[in-house]
């Protein structure tokens, strides 16, 4: 696997991919150990995800050192990535038992009736690379603690992160085998997947990626949950805090160096307050500093490849060319690296990239609306739903609003977050399926009805299906 540090540009050394044998090996191994695993208590499993964390924080700028080199993320961000990983680590260490505790269903009077939740097997998870630990922490604490094994096959760009959390299961005690990292290409997912090794996939990525893995998921009948792109809306009323507002939205668009799903992206302001915001919003953008990932003091990175830059930059050029005016940035900076300016456009017209695609960088398109009405129409004209935020002094409208806006997930004065204690998901072509809380275990164990009764009990007929 070929990387380079998106910083530089220069190269980093090459790491081998499995080979087909090695790939074979590892799926033999994830069903020798999923015999036992799943046998294991859920006490004990939690105990191992305790340990997980302790090993997260005790190693923690190691481990952000790897995220920072591989895909440019800012220092500091990649030790709060870290940190949240420990965080979910401790929470399903906490509460496993309890979301995954059985749930009694009453029925007949000389019967125990109830729902089970049991693991299904080895599920294969298909990781992005803007959030190489939280990504995959995301999935794997609460669904190993269920009694599944997990199958890493991480982006390309991010192989030292993959073998590095693959190594933190390995230091908390985990059996061999419960995580494993396959260091292959997109190419193999798809026989990864259809190998009856492999009982469920989870994929967080681009809508292509997610149409083609839940294509050769359902023609071999493996669950899925695939976690998309967003556009999402960060939508301003005329009551709102509007310096709350600005500042908050400007970290919320260049969160990750604006490469983040559930970024705001497209900023909905009433007319009576949108010169005041964009004025704002344009002084938070401009305080903040790019420069080199490694200072502690950098705000925003490099975008994680060349090409990344460059379709963001095109998407940019291509909404500018319709009509969009530039207010602040819109130009790669002139320097080594893959480095994007954050970037302001108003005036954008209906058609353009900036309103209708998913722009994965710095740049947040800015339009002005004239109620609650054309804000829910404008934060609803994409086909993608992820998340929203709404911000306004009256909550009863931000509830009313976020029950009409069409997302996976809305916060009222409050940007978009994925929180370990929270389902999180989208609908339209964001995705499907929940991850994270109950909601989210639930997604990947087989939910059993269990009849129990005495032989010599009671016996009634029931009609068939």
């Amino acid at each position: 696997m070929q990387r380079v540090n998106p910083a530089t540009g220069e190269p980093l050394s090459t790491i081998d991919e499995h080979s087909d044998d090695e790939v074979d090996a590892a799926l033999d191994t994830a069903m020798d150990t999923f015999a036992e695993w799943r046998n294991v208590s859920t006490r004990e499993r939690q105990q191992l995800l305790s340990n997980a964390a302790d090993v997260l924080r005790e190693n923690k700028q190691e481990y952000a050192d790897v995220m920072t080199r591989e895909m440019g993320k800012p220092i500091a961000a990649s030790v709060s990535e870290v940190e949240k990983c420990a965080w979910v680590c401790d929470y399903y260490a906490e509460h496993a038992g309890e979301q995954l505790q059985d749930k009694v269903i009453g029925s007949e009077p000389h019967a125990q009736s109830k729902v089970t939740y049991e693991p299904l097997g080895a599920v294969l998870a298909v990781m992005p690379w803007n959030f190489p630990f939280w990504q995959v922490f995301r999935f794997a604490a609460p669904h190993l603690t269920s009694g599944n094994v997990g199958l890493l096959k991480h982006a390309s760009n991010v192989p030292e992160c993959a073998l590095a959390i693959e190594d933190v299961f390995r230091k908390a005690g985990y059996p061999e085998g419960v995580f494993q990292t396959l260091l292959v290409g997109s190419a193999k997912v798809g026989d990864v997947i259809a190998d009856d090794r492999v009982a469920a996939v989870t994929l967080t990525g681009s809508e292509a990626a997610g149409r083609s893995v839940a294509e050769t998921a359902g023609k071999n009948l493996k669950k899925t949950v695939l976690e998309l792109g967003g556009s999402d809306p960060f939508v301003v009323f005329d009551d709102a805090d509007v310096a709350t507002a600005a500042k908050v939205g400007a970290r919320a668009r260049t969160i990750n160096s604006g490469q983040s799903c559930i970024a705001a992206k497209r900023f909905i302001v009433h007319e009576a307050v949108y010169d005041e915001f964009l004025s704002q919003f344009l002084t938070e953008l401009e305080a903040l500093t790019v420069g080199d990932p490694t200072d502690e003091e950098t705000d925003i990175g490099p975008q994680a490849r060349k090409g990344l830059m460059e379709d963001l930059h095109e998407q940019v050029t291509a909404s500018v060319e319709a009509g969009a005016i530039v207010e602040l940035g819109g130009e790669p900076m002139d320097r080594d690296g893959y480095y994007y300016p954050p970037t302001v456009l108003t005036d954008v017209p209906d058609g353009s990239p900036a309103a209708e695609e998913e722009i994965f960088g710095p740049v947040a398109s800015v339009f002005k609306v004239a109620d609650e009405a054309e804000a829910i129409r404008v934060a609803n004209d994409t086909n993608l739903g992820l998340g929203a935020s709404v911000w306004t002094a009256d909550l009863a409208r931000g509830e009313r609003v976020g029950h009409r806006i069409e997302a996976g997930c809305v916060f009222v004065n409050e940007l978009v977050k994925s929180d370990p204690r929270l389902p999180f998901g989208g609908i339209k072509d964001s995705g499907y399926g929940r991850e994270l809380a109950r909601e989210g275990m639930l997604e990947f164990v087989n939910q059993k009805t269990m009849w129990i009764q005495d032989a010599d009990g009671d016996a009634e007929l029931s009609l068939s299906e």
